[in-house]
């Protein structure tokens, strides 16, 4: 089928520009006309019709596309989820909307894999006035990582080992005017997991992270590293599930071994994970081409018109 035309918000840093050129040529290949630069940022609405500019400058409107593949997580602001929201409901978006959403929040996504078997770090969620809650929980637990709920890349996690952590934690997070707490148990794990990627319920390819130094944070951001890793049938089952169950077409899924419980657990769950970047395609990472390929025929199945 020809005569398509889909929007695109790729990220450029470590690589991204050129795997978005990669992916355009491709669905070119197959007569679908992409529109690239689509930062919704730069748009405005009118009587139900998104205005926004692409790379090119010209203006798109962006419910008259067959698809909308948004894959930028270090730009992406309220204002651009707001309207990828409204655009959501008219055109194919990949991810959609709902499931992307979910998978922002740190609580929603674990309460949902724990109600259908996935298994998780422990987590508690309270209300923000219920200090002596968190109290109760550090107690029970020794140690617990403080997290945002809708943070990336490690940023704002803080691990508390002990009530007086905690009570110098309290004032800076009262400043924030938090509405809640989300806090998980600390996972004894050897300091490494596995990142897997999934596609429209397909594995592509994983690698692993180590944390750096005397961090105990995995996150490229926060000084982790990347390195060649193989994971087990177990662990690919466990994020086909978890991609699954979340919803995502495309997604990232992050593994490590609990050595308390002795099994796998799911760590968090990416509505847009990385490409291996030209360094990491260096080190052995051979995944791009393949996950480009499944990208882009997701893409024109979505974009197929009725």
């Amino acid at each position: 089928m020809s005569g398509r035309r889909v929007g695109i918000w790729m990220y450029q840093n470590g690589g991204g520009d050129v795997i978005e050129e990669k992916i355009v040529a491709k669905l070119k290949e197959r007569g679908i006309e992409a529109v690239t630069g689509l930062n919704l940022r730069h748009a405005y609405v009118e009587n139900g019709r998104t205005l926004c500019p692409g790379k090119t400058g010209d203006i798109v409107v962006m419910e008259e596309l067959d698809a909308f593949f948004s894959y930028n997580a270090g730009e992406q602001t309220q204002y651009q989820m707001f309207l990828y929201e409204a655009i959501d409901c008219i055109i194919p978006c990949l991810n959609n909307y709902r499931s992307f959403a979910l998978t922002e929040d740190k609580f929603q996504t674990a309460h949902l894999l724990r109600n259908h078997g996935v298994p998780t770090a422990d987590f508690r969620l309270c209300h923000r006035d219920d200090t002596e809650r968190l109290r109760q929980f550090i107690a029970e637990w020794k140690q617990m990582v403080y997290k945002p709920t809708d943070g990336w890349g490690g940023v704002g996690l803080t691990k508390i080992d002990s009530q007086e952590t905690l009570d110098m934690l309290m004032p800076f997070l009262n400043q924030m005017d938090l509405r809640f707490f989300y806090v998980e148990k600390f996972i004894d794990y050897d300091r490494t997991d596995y990142r897997v990627d999934i596609v429209d319920g397909d594995y592509i390819g994983c690698y692993g992270r180590k944390a750096g130094g005397s961090d105990w944070r995995t996150n490229i951001t926060s000084g982790g590293s990347v390195f060649l890793r193989e994971p087990d049938d177990a662990v690919v089952e466990l994020a086909l599930k978890a991609a699954e169950v979340t919803g995502l077409e495309i997604a990232g899924v992050d593994i490590i071994y609990d050595r308390t419980k002795e099994e796998y657990i799911v760590l968090e769950v990416n509505g847009i994970p990385a490409f291996a970047t030209p360094e990491q395609e260096k080190l052995g990472l051979d995944f791009n081409d393949r996950k480009i390929e499944k990208i882009v025929d997701l893409i024109d199945r979505k974009s197929k018109k009725q």
